[in-house]
C-alpha cells in the first residue's frame, strides 16, 4: 500500500523543521511566549495563504475540519484568539 502525502504537507516538506527552528531562534521570534508555538503560527498562515482564507475565523474553521491530519504534522488547530496575539506581538522580520 502506498503512503500518500497531502499537497498542504508536501508543501511543509519543503522548509525543514530544523532550519525553522534555527531561524526561529536566530531571531528570538519565540522569546517569552507561551502557548502556540512559531510552528503552529507558521503552519496557520501558510493555510492562510493557500486556502485564500480572509479571516481568522475561516483560518480556524479550516484547520479544525482536518485537524486529525494536523497531528502528523505535530501541531494542532490554533485558536483565533491565540492566531491574532501572536500575529500582533511576534516579529515577521529578522531581529
Amino acid at each position: 500500500m502506498k503512503a500518500s502525502c497531502s499537497m498542504f504537507s508536501q508543501i511543509l516538506k519543503l522548509i525543514p523543521r530544523t532550519d525553522f527552528e534555527r531561524m526561529v531562534k536566530q531571531t528570538g521570534a519565540q522569546y517569552r511566549s507561551k502557548g502556540l508555538s512559531s510552528r503552529s503560527q507558521f503552519v496557520g498562515m501558510l493555510f492562510c495563504q493557500l486556502g485564500r482564507a480572509h479571516s481568522l475565523r475561516e483560518i480556524e474553521g479550516g484547520l479544525k475540519s482536518c485537524e486529525g491530519k494536523l497531528v502528523h504534522l505535530g501541531i494542532e488547530a490554533p485558536a483565533r484568539s491565540s492566531l491574532s496575539y501572536a500575529n500582533g506581538h511576534r516579529p515577521w522580520e529578522r531581529v
